[in-house]
């Protein structure tokens, strides 16, 4: 594959966020497998997850496609609650 799985989960989420320049995803390796944090504006969060998490499946159901069998999981993370945190 050419890209890295992080780096094709970004590109697809850019495609959906109104706001592609704020998109981050974050790989890190963990004992379940490779995880996938996804980062948008708070204004994007409802499209990237979508209808009954409809967008969210359907971006985990291809970058699963992509993993060669590796363990995968992707973790949209509320960016609102993390500056709460704060």
């Amino acid at each position: 594959m050419a890209g890295s799985l992080a780096e094709v989960l970004e590109h697809l989420v850019r495609g959906i966020a109104t706001l592609p320049d704020e998109v981050q995803v974050e790989s890190r390796d963990t004992s379940r497998g490779e995880l996938l944090e996804v980062r948008v504006n708070p204004r994007d969060l409802g499209r990237v997850i979508g209808r009954n998490g409809r967008t969210a499946q359907s971006l985990r159901t291809v970058v699963g496609a992509l993993s060669d069998g590796r363990r995968v999981r992707i973790d949209v993370v509320d960016t609102d609650s993390d500056e709460a945190d704060a």
